[in-house]
Parts: structure tokens; sequence; C-alpha cells
């Protein structure tokens, strides 16, 4: 088996990463441009071929494999809230990164990371017990995985909590509230669609290690992995753009 680059130093010390493997065939085109792919396994998008197709592309591109995990909700595309025990929230962790690792165990390389989606992620970033029962799952399957959560959140200091990996991920494509949360996708101005207004948002993260709310309060993130929607309408350009300002300031 041999892993592939870690996560970080490829973009001036910032890793960029992207949902893929969601049903918008656009991997092969948005690969060129991050550094770790997020990958769906199943529960909210995707199978086991779009998985395959995604892990071939990032070996291709020597980008960092990741298991995008999510409620098993593929009707509301994981973005419906659920209240599920604590052991059925291990085993949809788990079950997703066993399904993933098989592909990776294809290409013999390792997956190095894990991210949750949509409402799991939302949802975890502000419930500590949620945060602790993803990162005791994480651990559990491996200790060397890095668990990517929203800035300074539950799921941050709950995986630190427990000796795992982290990564610290703030969004080039989504609003912010003044609390650090994302802007609900149902209220107005929660996604970003201008090139010139991602990068003013990637630029002040990345330099200041601040963001600018919807209501034009500058709260403070920590920055070590930026993300951009892979379903969005301009991922392609987005990515481009971001790859090329991290690089000018290598």
């Amino acid at each position: 088996m041999q892993n592939l680059p870690p996560f970080k130093g490829r973009l001036n010390g910032f890793d960029l990463n992207c949902d893929l493997g969601e049903g918008l065939n656009n991997e092969a085109l948005i690969m060129p441009f991050i550094t770790s792919a997020n990958i769906a396994c199943g529960y909210h998008a995707g199978d086991v071929n779009t998985m395959y197709s995604c892990v071939d592309l990032a070996v291709k591109h020597k980008v960092s494999v990741g298991a995008h995990i999510s409620y098993l909700d593929r009707e509301n595309f994981g973005r419906m809230e659920m209240d599920l025990s604590d052991a059925e929230v291990f085993e949809l962790v788990q079950q997703q990164m066993i399904v993933l690792n098989e592909v990776a165990d294809l290409f013999k390389i390792r997956f190095s990371h894990v991210k949750p989606h949509g409402a799991l992620y939302n949802q975890s970033a502000k419930n500590k017990n949620l945060a602790k029962v993803i990162a005791r799952a994480v651990k559990d399957f491996d200790p060397q995985l890095i668990l990517f959560g929203l800035s300074s959140s539950h799921s941050i200091t709950e995986a630190q909590r427990l000796g795992l990996h982290t990564a610290n991920e703030v969004f080039a494509d989504r609003s912010y509230q003044d609390d650090g949360s994302l802007t609900p996708r149902s209220q107005p101005g929660a996604l970003i669609d201008s090139v010139d207004e991602v990068l003013i948002q990637v630029r002040q993260m990345a330099e200041k290690g601040r963001v600018t709310t919807i209501s034009g309060l500058s709260i403070p993130v920590v920055a070590e992995t930026i993300c951009i929607h892979g379903d969005g309408k301009k991922a392609v350009v987005f990515a481009k753009a971001i790859q090329e300002l991290l690089q000018k300031n290598e």
C-alpha cells in the first residue's frame, strides 16, 4: 500500500478540497486543480462505479482521496437532519469507510481523510456528542486518518481530544453566519456565485485568518483546508481560480 501525498503543502501550505462523485460528472475537469477529493460513498450520492472512477482520477493527478460520509439520505442529497443513536452513527460512518477502502485497495493506496457531508457535517459541528461519535468511528477504523471539520467547531475539538488528526475547513463558495456556521442553503445569500467574491473570501481566510459574515461582521477562522462544492455551477471555474491565487502566493 502507498499513501497519496499529504493533504497540506501543495498550494502555499493550504489544501484545496472538493466534494466529488455526486453525479455531476465533472471530476475530470476539477481534479487537476485540487489537492484533496472527498468522494461520496453511496449514502447521499454515488456508488462503487463512481468511487472507482474518482479514485482512478485522483491517483493519476496525485490528489489525496477522502471518504465523504453522509446520512443514508439519497432522496434529500444528505441534507435532511436526523436523530440517530450513537451506535447507528458509528455504523454508518464505518460502513462508508469500508466501501471506499475496498475501492482504494484496488489501486493499492490508502485513503487519507474523512469529511462528513451535508446535515451530518452541520449537526456534528454544533453537537458535541455527535462529533465525538464520528471521531471515534474514524479513529477506530484508522487512527492515521485526518478528519475534516468546520473550523474551530466541535467536529475539530472532539477529534483532537481523541488524538485524531484534524483539518480545520473553510468554505470558498458559502457565506458565513456570525457564529461561524454556514448560512443555511434555504436562506438568501447562502451560496457565493461570483469568482471575484470567492477569491476575496479565500484571500481573507488564507492571509488574515478571518471571514466576513453575511451581516458584515469579521470573525476569526482557522484555514487549513479550503472547500469548493463539486455540485456548484461554477465549480470548475472556482477550482482553477483558487489554485491560481494560492500558487501566486507561494
